[in-house]
């Protein structure tokens, strides 16, 4: 028989997570010539790797795999000590719980602490907060609200940097010590905590809010009521200036300052014309009345965005960032302790970071939990050097080569094969 052609099925395989023990042997030696010729033993001991836990049999890869599991993938220890369970591993969610707070508190928050000086020293910032349940807070019930707030950079910002911070309460005094040593532009919902920051805190309100409101009261008309509605006028303003920003994404800051001078600012005062009109004949307890008080009263803040170029419309950005933790909260519910939620917000806070900055979380944990216990006995700046920023350079020398870099060399090799 002659083959005359084939076919080819390709089916995809997946195997479950596979778990094993690993072993590292440190061997002693003893010179006993030496010990015959002086009496005293010449004694070598070989070199010990440091432990990423003392006394744990926690690795690397491990305590990486059960944070990517919880705070990427939203699964609560319970269930991920189920699955465990079912393929023969006994591992408590006591001791993952353990193991995550330990390596937070010893080589997370180093790293946390950096990014947030960095943070900082930026010059425009996003910031939100959502409720959190801690059911053993000293002094508090298990059903009070505590809350995790959220402080992120822009996107004028060379490198991105998303920092969450867990608190009892949501009184203004926390965001102020948190931005001690801030001085610049701070996008908020309007929230008045934040308009009690110091001077130096220029806030600039959201404009996503704003229609938000119009977007609520458009809901409780009748729908054959809606399109010719003071309701919908008010939502098309605020719709107006969205829709004029998107064309102004890709200007330089200097540019986009003079267009929207030129193309929002009418519509602005067109809109506050509008609305104080709309005001004098408006019941105040109306959704309309709740909508268009709520503009009056965040003017100031929502028309600073116009003062300069970097700033933004809304505040979606800080949203955007908070709907990891809302989305895994809708999972495990609570945390247990204080110290179990500082972790966590330590822990999302480098997942976070890393994911903005291009890198996969599991694989920028397990390369800092690999390199911080060697790294920090000789250098006092470990912390800074396992930044994700750090990260991906690293990563990328690690893999090879990165997407642009295949790229360009690709390119590369073509004009070479094109001169030959």
């Amino acid at each position: 028989m002659v083959e005359i052609g084939k076919e080819v099925r390709r089916t995809l395989q997946m195997k479950p997570a596979e778990f094993w023990v690993r072993e590292d042997v440190y061997y002693t030696y003893a010179c006993k010539n030496c010990e015959q010729e002086t009496g005293e033993a010449n004694i070598v001991k070989a070199a010990k790797e440091p432990a990423l836990l003392s006394g744990s049999f926690a690795s690397a890869e491990a305590v990486a795999y059960l944070a990517a599991q919880k705070f990427v993938m939203h699964s609560p220890l319970y269930r991920l000590e189920q699955e465990f369970n079912r393929q023969g591993l006994k591992l408590s969610r006591q001791t993952m719980a353990n193991w995550l707070l330990n390596v937070s508190e010893k080589w997370l928050w180093p790293v946390y602490d950096v990014l947030h000086e960095q943070l900082c020293r930026e010059p425009v910032l996003h910031a939100d907060e959502t409720t959190l349940q801690v059911l053993k807070e000293p002094g508090r019930s298990s059903t009070s609200k505590s809350y995790m707030w959220l402080y992120r950079t822009s996107g004028c910002a060379k490198q991105a940097i998303v920092l969450y911070e867990y608190q009892p309460t949501r009184k203004a005094e926390h965001a102020e010590a948190f931005l001690k040593g801030f001085s610049g532009w701070l996008h908020a919902d309007g929230y008045q905590g934040y308009h009690r920051l110091p001077g130096n805190i220029r806030v600039v309100g959201c404009w996503a809010h704003a229609r938000r409101k119009f977007d609520e009261a458009l809901s409780t008309l009748p729908q054959e009521r809606r399109k010719d509605s003071p309701v919908a006028m008010g939502e098309c303003y605020c719709s107006r200036l969205f829709k004029l920003e998107q064309a102004l994404a890709e200007l330089t800051p200097e540019e986009r300052y003079e267009k929207r001078l030129e193309q929002e600012k009418p519509v602005l005062d067109a809109l506050l014309s509008w609305a104080n009109e709309m005001q004098a004949k408006t019941a105040p307890k109306s959704a309309l009345g709740k909508a268009i008080h709520y503009l009056l009263e965040q003017w100031p803040y929502l028309t600073r965005y116009l003062e300069d170029g970097r700033l933004e419309l809304s505040n979606n950005r800080a949203e955007r960032s908070m709907k990891p933790f809302v989305m895994g909260r809708k999972n495990w519910l609570f945390a247990n302790t204080p110290g179990g939620a500082q972790a966590s917000s330590v822990i999302y806070s480098l997942i976070e970071t890393a994911k903005e900055n291009g890198l996969d979380p599991y694989r920028y944990l397990l390369w800092l939990l690999q390199n911080a216990p060697q790294l920090s006995e000789t250098d006092a700046a470990w912390a800074e050097k396992l930044l994700p920023a750090n990260a991906q350079c690293h990563l990328v020398s690690k893999e090879g080569t990165s997407q642009r870099q295949h790229t360009a060399k690709r390119k590369q090799a073509v004009c070479c094969f094109l001169r030959h």
